[in-house]
């Protein structure tokens, strides 16, 4: 079977974008669409108020941006570097697992990437990863990318 389809998550983390990287090559080389997908929690108005107080015009990296945006911005310029042709972006709010896991489902994607981060901590182990998580819930193939040491 081959992939015609592939959505990766990312936050734009280090981690997230070895992710990206890993997913862009696999959909360049099997010609597969790759959808780069951001969840996100909006900020309440009083923290957004007070970090753009703090940061002022940099609140931002662009103005009227979203960090999710920025965060697919910068992942769709990796994917392209990485060999895919076919890109779609989207940021929607919510749970990283139960965005990722409903857009794979809503899209019909043959596979989803995520990276590793997260799976060996503490925390990860009391309340689960993101990765780990997924991969119980997705509905296709799940690739754990190795993007950290293991240490």
């Amino acid at each position: 079977m081959s992939y015609r389809s592939i959505l990766v998550g990312t936050d734009g983390s280090p981690s997230s974008l070895l992710a990206v990287d890993r997913a862009a090559a696999l959909a360049g080389a099997t010609g597969a669409v790759l959808v780069l997908a951001s969840a996100y929690h909006p900020m309440p108005e009083k923290e957004r108020t007070t970090a753009a107080d703090r940061l002022g015009d940099l609140a931002y990296k662009v103005q009227g941006s979203t960090p999710a945006e920025d965060a697919l911005r910068v992942a769709r310029e990796r994917a392209v570097s990485a060999g895919a042709k076919e890109i779609e972006t989207i940021a929607e709010e919510g749970d990283a697992v139960d965005v990722i896991s409903s857009i794979a489902r809503s899209r019909g994607v043959d596979l989803v990437v995520v990276g590793n981060r997260g799976l060996n901590s503490l925390a990860g182990r009391l309340l689960g990863s993101v990765p780990a998580n997924l991969s119980h819930k997705s509905p296709c193939d799940v690739l754990i990318v190795r993007t950290t040491d293991g240490k």
